[in-house]
């Protein structure tokens, strides 16, 4: 493990498999990105907005972004705020599930 990785995280293909529970997903993207095509499942949390996330600290919350850079970010700040958090790698761009919204 690299010294600058401070936390898990998973594949979007095993966040699919995730999805068929009841998880916290957090897609920190701006609203316009969101709506331009999400998770079913996800809640829009921009990154400039993380610290009002108001989840269960008790269960693991998924962060997801674009590409992976900005939920890093968005991990780290919730696991400040006592959060147990897990980063989607890759983020969007290897999303290839479902999407609601968009064309």
């Amino acid at each position: 493990m690299a010294l600058f990785q401070f936390g898990q995280s998973v594949t979007t293909k095993d966040l699919q498999e995730k999805l068929n529970g009841d998880i916290q997903l957090v897609d920190v993207r701006s609203p316009e990105e969101y709506r331009g095509g999400h998770i079913k499942q996800a809640k829009n949390v921009p990154l400039y907005r993380i610290t009002s996330y108001k989840g269960n600290k008790q269960d693991p919350v998924y962060v997801i972004c674009q590409s992976g850079i900005r939920s890093k970010q968005a991990a780290k700040e919730l696991k400040e705020l006592g959060y147990q958090v897990i980063n989607v790698r890759g983020g969007m761009n290897q999303w290839l599930g479902q999407r609601v919204g968009g064309k």
